[in-house]
């Protein structure tokens, strides 16, 4: 039987003249945008550029929050403190706001990015860091989590709405946490192999590792990378995989 799941990319996530992706197709073919904010990538141009193409194609915005490393993508984690990390991605998330306002549009969620994130799934206290920093800035804003990380409790323990991804084109461990991209076969870069093991968990819950069982897994989104040569590509054939198995995509959010 056929159920709604969000489709959710990485996007905004240029920077001055230096492009990043499809983000005009990826547009056309997600329900969510993760839009980057000014710390691993992105401009105020570029947000507004991407919040106003998000709002018209009907796609649901959130802040996508991360290290300040443009250099390193944010992909590299930098030493910082709990508090620290609070102000960073509170101001972050207020300058993605800002920017909305302006395209006259609203920030719904916020999902970290890169190293903070996959640092936040398994340490507790940065994730009630982001927590915190997302109910500060605005408390009526979703968490968007990796599924079963510290970032779902912490989430909720800061009285956030909270829902849960996975991800399409990332392979796991048994642990839950994602496998790091310095290892092989961490990257799905073939369509057809993700979109088969994307139904199968839809079917059964549970998301295959890279050496080890199957782990159950919650999941109201699933995310497919947007900075990658054949991320428009994935990304079409994986929401034409899921319309031909029954299943529908739409936001997890409603836009407003």
């Amino acid at each position: 039987m056929g159920r709604t799941i969000d489709l959710n990319s990485d996007l905004g996530e240029s920077f001055g003249p230096w492009a990043m992706g499809d983000d005009a197709a990826m547009l056309g073919i997600v329900s969510s945008a993760n839009i980057a904010c000014g710390g691993h990538a992105s401009d105020p141009e570029t947000m507004f550029a991407t919040l106003t193409r998000a709002k018209e194609n009907g796609v649901v915005a959130g802040a996508h929050p991360g290290y300040g490393d443009r250099e390193g993508f944010g992909r590299r984690i930098i030493p910082m403190g709990a508090a620290e990390v609070e102000r960073m991605v509170a101001v972050q998330i207020g300058a993605l706001m800002g920017a909305a306002s302006l395209a006259g549009t609203t920030v719904r969620y916020v999902k970290a990015h890169g190293a903070l994130a996959n640092l936040a799934s398994a340490e507790r206290e940065v994730a009630d860091a982001i927590a915190r920093a997302t109910k500060a800035v605005a408390p009526d804003l979703a968490l968007l989590a990796i599924s079963g990380t510290a970032l779902e409790p912490a989430g909720r323990a800061a009285g956030l709405d909270v829902y849960s991804e996975i991800f399409a084109d990332r392979a796991y461990q048994p642990n839950g946490l994602l496998v790091p991209r310095s290892r092989e076969g961490a990257m799905i870069h073939d369509p057809e192999a993700a979109a088969d093991r994307l139904l199968a968990f839809l079917d059964t819950g549970l998301m295959p590792t890279l050496d080890g069982p199957g782990i159950p897994l919650d999941a109201q989104s699933v995310c497919v990378h947007g900075d990658s040569p054949g991320a428009v590509a994935m990304a079409r054939h994986i929401r034409d995989a899921l319309a031909a198995a029954g299943h529908t995509v739409a936001p997890f959010l409603a836009p407003r």
